[in-house]
């Protein structure tokens, strides 16, 4: 059962989010970039939810009309999964399935700017991306590449319009997340270093917010919930190197419980 919207979002709505998505384990219905398809599959899988990649236009619109939640990720599009992405946000938006949207590299190329502004036009229920690409969909500059040139700091009041506007929530990423549905903002500062230096966890965690929305009425509340999750899980995991890391990680999420997750989250209200 979905939780109603609350005013705020405090620890012990964290975990009872956790619990949801445990118990119910989500469909999560994942067009993403083909250099982070498995990891991504196996983040779902080992933070309790249920994985899918299906990503060509004959089907993606029929499945995300049934899934639990659907992330489009535009890392590496062509343009047969960006006609599947705009089936399944479509279909998405018409059945009430919750979407996220990760504008990759948003303001720094152009044609991927250009379907991820289109893409909005579809109702996503969360928006996530680092500063540059949440500035870029705003007509910013964006980053080098895929990589940020600004800080989450940079981009929170752009952060706060762009949900505003959109009716939505909006999550940047950096060493200070920092998630807003225009009213409420959140700044989180879980986590570890080495996450950024694993290709895949910023488009994993895209996939963990479809899943946390899938289960849960308040976006700011999912999109919070899945942060906390896997930065959490980074803390955890062993920090010998990159390769140990990443699996320490997958290692780490089923670990963390409903209980440690709202005693161990850094969060404050803004």
């Amino acid at each position: 059962m979905q939780s109603a919207p609350s005013s705020s979002t405090v620890p012990s709505a964290l975990a009872v989010a956790l619990e949801q998505f445990r118990a119910t384990v989500p469909l999560v219905h994942c067009l993403t970039n083909t250099v982070v398809t498995n990891f991504t599959a196996n983040v779902v899988l080992a933070a309790g939810g249920a994985p899918a990649m299906v990503d060509n236009p004959h089907e993606a619109g029929e499945f995300a009309a049934v899934a639990g939640g659907v992330l489009i990720n535009l890392g590496t599009p062509q343009d047969h999964t960006v006609a599947a992405m705009r089936l399944a946000a479509a279909a998405a938006s018409a059945h009430a399935v919750p979407w996220v949207l990760d504008p990759v590299a948003a303001g720094a190329i152009g044609w991927r700017t250009q379907v991820a502004v289109e893409l909005l036009a579809a109702h996503p229920a969360i928006v996530r991306g680092n500063a540059s690409e949440i500035l870029g969909l705003l007509g910013g500059a964006g980053g080098k590449g895929v990589e940020s040139s600004h800080s989450s700091d940079d981009a929170v009041e752009s952060a706060r319009r762009l949900a505003t506007d959109l009716g939505a929530v909006v999550a940047v990423s950096g060493p200070t997340d920092y998630l807003t549905d225009g009213a409420r903002t959140l700044a989180l500062s879980n986590g570890h270093q080495l996450m950024t230096r694993v290709t895949g966890v910023g488009c994993a965690l895209g996939a963990l917010m479809a899943g946390f929305a899938a289960v849960t009425a308040d976006r700011l509340t999912a999109a919070a919930a899945a942060t906390t999750l896997l930065c959490l899980a980074a803390e955890e995991a062993p920090k010998n190197g990159t390769g140990s890391f990443a699996v320490g990680l997958l290692d780490a999420l089923g670990s963390i419980t409903p209980e440690k997750l709202a005693a161990r989250v850094a969060l404050e209200e803004r």
